[in-house]
C-alpha cells in the first residue's frame, strides 16, 4: 500500500458564494480607499519644483530707475539659473552696463544656449532698454592663446571660439579676453604673434564679434601689461575695425602707470592714444586696488577703499573719453548687491560732480557709505560661517554622545 505525503502547508478554508463575494466587495473599497487617501497625500505635499518666473511676472515696474547718463557704469553680473537672468541682475543694481559669462568660465566645455535662453535674454534685453553695445561679456579664464604649444592652443582656441559664437548668438557686439601667457616657453612676441593669429582665425569663423583685449596687471610670463604689447596684437591683426582694448584701472596701477591723480590719468590715457589709439578703448573695469603702484599683483578693492582712492574714479567718469562705453565694476562681495548698487550710484553721483567746493565732503561721505557696507557685509559673513560652525560642533558631539549612551 502506497502511503500519500502530507502537505505542510495549512488547508485553505472553503468559503461560501455569499462570504467570497462580501470579501472581494471590503477589498475593492478598500483599495480605493487608499488610492483616494494617495491622492489626497498628493495633492496635500506636491513635488517641489523650482519655478521660474516667466517674461509677464518680470515687470519693468518692480526695479529702480536707471539714471539717464553718458557713462555707461555697471557690473559683471551673475548668469545663474540661464543667460537672461544677468539682463535682470543688472537692471536690479541700476546698471546702465553690464558684463557676465556667457558659460562657465572655470570648465572647457559646457551645453550650448537653448533657443528658450537665447529668446529671453532678447527679450528681457529690449524690455530693459539695454544696448548691445554697453554690454561687455567676459572668456573663460583657461584661455591662453599664447601658449606656444599647439595642442594646448587649440584646446584655448575651441573655447575661445565658443564664447565668441555665444555672444553672436545672444545678438552682442563685443567680447573680452585675457591675451594669455607664453608659460616661460617662447618670447613675448612670439606668444603675441599666436595671439594675433587667434583673433585672425576667430575673425573668419564668425560674423561680426569685436574682440575686445584686456590690459593685465604684469605678473609672471603674463602679456598685455604694457601698451606697447597691446599694439603689438593688434598691428597683427587683419580686420583692425573688430578688434579694441578693455583697460582695467586696477591692472593699470599694478602694471605701473599711476592714475591715482588726476595728471596721472591724463597722462596715462594720452600714452595709451599715443600708443595704441583711443579709436581703439572698447570699455574699462572700474576696480580699485589693494595693491601698491607696479606691484604687478592683481588684486581688487572696492572704491575707494584702496590705494586708488575714489578720486581717481571721480576724473574717469566725468571725462568725455570715456562715454559711451561699457565701465564695468569687478569689485570685492560681488555676491551682495547692496554694495554694488551703492557703488554704481556713487559712480553716477560722481560723474555730475560739477562744485568743486563740495568734492572733498561728498567723496569722504560716499567713501564712508560703501565702506560701512562692505565692513556689515563681511561681519554677516563672518557669523554665518560661526553658526554653521557651531551648528555642525554641536551636531558632532549629540550624535558622539548617543554613540557612547548605546
Amino acid at each position: 500500500m502506497v502511503q500519500t505525503r502530507r502537505s505542510t502547508r495549512a488547508a485553505a478554508p472553503v468559503l461560501s458564494t455569499s462570504t467570497a463575494e462580501s470579501l472581494k466587495r471590503r477589498k475593492a473599497a478598500s483599495v480605493d480607499k487608499s488610492d483616494d487617501s494617495e491622492h489626497k497625500s498628493a495633492a496635500k505635499k506636491p513635488a517641489r519644483k523650482r519655478r521660474k518666473k516667466t517674461e509677464d511676472e518680470l515687470s519693468t515696474d518692480d526695479f529702480p530707475e536707471r539714471i539717464s547718463s553718458p557713462w555707461k557704469i555697471g557690473a559683471h553680473v551673475s548668469a545663474a539659473g540661464g543667460v537672461e537672468n544677468t539682463v535682470r541682475n543688472a537692471a536690479f543694481v541700476g546698471a546702465n552696463a553690464f558684463a557676465l559669462f556667457v558659460k562657465s568660465q572655470r570648465k572647457w566645455d559646457s551645453p550650448p544656449l537653448c533657443a528658450e535662453n537665447i529668446e529671453a535674454f532678447k527679450r528681457r534685453m529690449h524690455a530693459f532698454g539695454y544696448s548691445s553695445k554697453h554690454v561687455l561679456p567676459h572668456g573663460s579664464y583657461l584661455i591662453n592663446l599664447g601658449n606656444p604649444d599647439e595642442e594646448k592652443r587649440q584646446k584655448s582656441f575651441d573655447c575661445f571660439l565658443d564664447d565668441l559664437q555665444r555672444c553672436e548668438q545672444l545678438g552682442l557686439e563685443l567680447y573680452n579676453f585675457h591675451p594669455g601667457s607664453t608659460v616661460g616657453q617662447a618670447t613675448k612676441e612670439e606668444s603675441i604673434a599666436l595671439i594675433a593669429e587667434c583673433i585672425n582665425n576667430a575673425h573668419k569663423a564668425t560674423t561680426h564679434i569685436t574682440i575686445v583685449i584686456e590690459n593685465m596687471a604684469g605678473s609672471g610670463n603674463v602679456i598685455g601689461s604694457q601698451f606697447s604689447e597691446l599694439k603689438g596684437i593688434i598691428d597683427l591683426v587683419e580686420n583692425k575695425t573688430r578688434v579694441g582694448v578693455c583697460l582695467d584701472t586696477c591692472h593699470l596701477f599694478a602694471a605701473g602707470y599711476d592714475i591715482s591723480t588726476m595728471d596721472g590719468w591724463d597722462t596715462t590715457l594720452s600714452e595709451f592714444d599715443s600708443v595704441v589709439g583711443l579709436s581703439y578703448l572698447k570699455g574699462m573695469h572700474l576696480n580699485d586696488s589693494k595693491a601698491a603702484l607696479g606691484s604687478r599683483k592683481d588684486r581688487h578693492e572696492n572704491i575707494g577703499l584702496g590705494q586708488l582712492g575714489i578720486s581717481v574714479f571721480r576724473h574717469i567718469v566725468s571725462d568725455s573719453r570715456t562715454q559711451h562705453i561699457p565701465l564695468i565694476l569687478e569689485t570685492p562681495m560681488f555676491d551682495a548687491t547692496e554694495i554694488w548698487t551703492k557703488e554704481i550710484s556713487t559712480l553716477n553721483c560722481l560723474s555730475k560732480l560739477v562744485d568743486d567746493s563740495k568734492v572733498p565732503e561728498t567723496e569722504l561721505s560716499l567713501v564712508d557709505e560703501i565702506t560701512s557696507l562692505v565692513r556689515s557685509r563681511a561681519t554677516n559673513k563672518v557669523t554665518k560661517v560661526n553658526k554653521t560652525r557651531t551648528r555642525k560642533r554641536d551636531a558632532k558631539e549629540e550624535e558622539e554622545h548617543d554613540s557612547e549612551c548605546a
